[in-house]
């Protein structure tokens, strides 16, 4: 008997096949996703945290991943991806947390 391709590949090659490649992307999309549903449900803060929060994830996924597991998430070097993703996703929650007042205040 022979076995199928899939069950074939070894655990580091599972990471290069089609759906498990995405696996990183899907998991900050996942959370992105969250964040925009509170948006739109008008709790805008609770949403811009969310995204931040996706953005932390996404640098966490940065350093812990190959380069081969990243998938999507990968756009420069390791170092300068994990960054960017946190730095970008540290200032988000902070302007969300410290905004008072104003037309969308909850």
């Amino acid at each position: 008997m022979r076995r199928s391709d899939a069950e074939a590949l070894m655990p580091e090659q599972r990471w290069r096949s089609g759906p498990g490649k995405h696996l990183p992307f899907a998991l900050v999309l996942g959370v992105g996703v969250l964040g925009l549903v509170r948006i739109f449900q008008y709790h805008w803060r609770q949403g811009a945290v969310l995204l931040g929060v996706s953005l932390l994830v996404a640098a966490v996924l940065r350093i812990l991943v190959t380069d081969e597991q990243a998938g999507l998430i990968k756009i420069r070097g390791r170092g300068m991806d994990a960054f960017l993703y946190s730095t970008l996703g540290v200032v988000v929650i902070a302007v969300s947390l410290t905004i008072t007042g104003g037309p969308l205040s909850r």
